[in-house]
């Protein structure tokens, strides 16, 4: 059945129906090259971006990036920095796999995760440090001292 039979045709409902009209492919097949639609590892990377929330901060000193990391060790969290100015966390969720039990109800989020921000002129790139604490990890970028506003030049006025 079609969405318009329910009166559920707005764009919101198009866009999801465009997201789930996905190719079988992969990045490169002759369907995506013809630009006929997302491919579907385009659509897991912006439903791994979409499916983690996080918080921005200014300071006076430093931008902070706050993202909750629930169950994962310092191995399963990658932190980069792409194309000089942007900030890419990224990592995966793992189930834990046990012969012995059986799964009633699994509702926790699992698989991979990534987030992408582009980082302001005044961002240090080389002052960059992340700490995962109680489940949380907080990246913070250091802001580069602001630039000594110029002195004006004093020319010698000669007289003739």
């Amino acid at each position: 059945m079609d969405a318009w039979m329910f009166g559920l045709e707005t764009p919101l409902m198009a866009a999801l129906q465009h997201l789930l009209d996905v190719p079988d492919g992969e990045v490169g097949d002759k369907a995506s090259a013809a630009g006929s639609g997302p491919t579907r590892t385009y659509v897991r990377d912006a439903h791994a971006m979409a499916a983690t929330p996080a918080d921005v901060k200014e300071l006076p000193g430093a931008y902070s990036f706050v993202v909750d990391m629930p169950g994962l060790g310092t191995g399963d969290i990658k932190v980069q920095v792409e194309d000089e100015r942007v900030l890419v966390i990224s990592g995966e969720r793992r189930r834990e796999e046990r012969d012995d039990a059986k799964y009633l109800r699994m509702e926790r989020r699992m698989g991979k995760f990534m987030r992408k921000f582009v980082l302001p002129d005044n961002a240090d790139m080389d002052k960059i440090s992340a700490v995962c604490k109680d489940g949380v990890l907080t990246v913070t970028v250091d802001k580069l001292p602001p630039p000594e506003p110029k002195k004006p030049k004093t020319v010698e006025v000669k007289v003739a």
